[in-house]
């Protein structure tokens, strides 16, 4: 059974309905709409934590979706469950394949970001002073990248570029 059939709050209900109905009044191809079917299948999955029907979701969406627009969300949501499960390198696989799809995704460039940042603290640990600072650069690489394209957003990284001397500019909005 499909899992849009098997959801039982209202909220889920009401925006099965609506989801469908707004399908049904779009012109979209046959394939657009069941690849919207499986991705909207997927975020129910992944909401609930059961990535690995989400990931079989998400992986049909993209056999169907024609749109690299859509296709650069389906691979971040593909990113954030191997992040979750500690497979930071999929992961990245994922994030940078969205962002080849779609460059001003800021939430893949700042998730990029954290988990660049995540091995430099991991190299720090370790006492490899050059392969952290290496990543910690490439971390503040991103989040300038991110921070260009949205001002307003990701002040913790804002202010951890600025403290570590890594900002190449003194503000960014």
């Amino acid at each position: 059974m499909p899992r849009t059939q098997r959801n039982d709050n209202f909220i889920d209900k009401t925006f099965t309905v609506l989801a469908d109905t707004i399908l049904k009044i779009l012109p979209a191809s046959q394939s657009a709409k069941e690849a919207f079917a499986y991705y909207r299948d997927g975020m129910s999955a992944q909401a609930d934590g059961e990535y690995a029907e989400a990931l079989a979701n998400y992986e049909e969406a993209l056999k169907l979706e024609e749109d690299d627009y859509d296709r650069s969300f389906i691979l971040y949501n593909m990113g954030l469950i191997h992040a979750s499960n500690g497979e930071h390198e999929r992961a990245l696989e994922h994030y940078h394949q969205a962002l080849d799809l779609n460059p001003r995704m800021t939430q893949a460039l700042n998730n990029i970001a954290v988990l660049y940042h995540h091995f430099g603290d991991q190299a720090q640990e370790a006492e490899k002073t050059e392969e952290a600072d290496s990543w910690y650069d490439k971390a503040a690489d991103y989040w300038q990248r991110a921070i260009r394209l949205a001002p307003n957003n990701y002040i913790e990284a804002q202010n951890w570029l600025k403290t570590t001397g890594r900002s190449k500019a003194d503000v960014f909005f």
